[in-house]
């Protein structure tokens, strides 16, 4: 990139605009508004009344823009309970799917030995498979495997800790991937200098491993929280009562028998995302830092 040079009054004098950069600007302007599109109309398809558009048409301009459409999609689809219903889930799977990886990027990271690399590519070998492939073993193995006492169901099929487990089996070797490579650029020299303090195994993960993996953990619940959310095959094979679903399958309670009112079906998928938005917002700064780790590193 060229510096800008001095004018004769002492000024900066800025460079020519070059036709590249204006057609690069003007290409990714056109992908963001290709991006934001579909949001920016369920937002106004949300504002406007159904009898509206009906009459009008969607492609029209508005009458009437107001909130009815987000408090009617919030009470009627019992939204507070679905929203709990998805906590339930999110969170433990979250959790168990960063200790459970975190454990396994450790292993084969920081130990040498003659199946490490094999061991990570089983882990990852299970993200390869589509969830539409095993879904039929899976629903025939949820339905048999019997939990008196531990699920209100009495079985693995038809509750929270069913989708909790199927999350955390999907989602680990992805997780174990990315940590595992974070982790081999962690100096040796701290866990040698630990063991030769007398330091545990234990110890080595949890106090002096760990806590330096907090940017990549960030970004990965960052990911998962989404992913996990936003969640939609799983819990409408794996769940049966409309009670026990989390909200992604609760949008089905706006849809009825013989119509269904699209405006409030929008305004409910956009109450929905609040949460995502809101967890990303949060970690945003963690996030950004973990996906640009070792990106000046030579």
């Amino acid at each position: 990139m060229s510096a800008p040079t001095l004018a004769a009054g002492g000024r900066a004098r800025r460079a020519p605009v070059r036709p590249a950069r204006v057609l690069l600007h003007v290409f990714l302007a056109c992908t963001a508004l290709a991006w934001l599109a579909p949001l920016l109309w369920a937002m106004f398809s949300a504002l406007r009344p159904y009898g509206e558009t009906s009459a009008k048409g969607y492609v029209s301009w508005p009458d009437t823009l107001n909130f009815d459409n987000f408090k009617n999609a919030f009470e009627q689809s019992d939204m507070t309970h679905y929203f709990v219903n998805t906590l339930l889930i999110a969170v433990p799977a979250v959790l168990l799917t960063l200790f459970l990886s975190s454990m396994v990027a450790f292993y084969v990271s920081r130990f040498d030995f003659r199946l490490n690399l094999s061991l990570l590519l089983v882990f990852t070998a299970g993200n390869l498979l589509p969830q539409q492939v095993v879904i039929t073993p899976l629903y025939r193995m949820y339905l048999l495997t019997d939990l008196p006492g531990i699920t209100a169901s009495g079985k693995l099929y038809d509750s929270a800790l069913g989708l909790v487990l199927i999350h955390v089996a999907f989602q680990s070797g992805f997780c174990a991937f990315v940590l595992s490579n974070y982790m081999r650029s962690l100096p040796h020299e701290l866990t040698e200098a630990a063991l030769v303090d007398g330091a545990s195994v234990w110890r080595l993960y949890w106090q002096i491993t760990l806590p330096l993996c907090k940017p990549a953990m960030a970004a990965l619940a960052t990911l998962l929280s989404i992913w996990i959310y936003n969640d939609f095959f799983w819990a409408l094979v794996l769940i049966s009562t409309g009670e026990n679903m989390p909200i992604t399958s609760a949008l089905n309670n706006l849809s009825g028998e013989y119509f269904t009112d699209p405006n409030l079906v929008a305004s409910g998928a956009l109450l929905t995302a609040i949460p995502t938005l809101v967890v990303y917002f949060a970690l945003q700064r963690q996030f950004v830092s973990g996906l640009t780790l070792g990106a000046n590193k030579s």
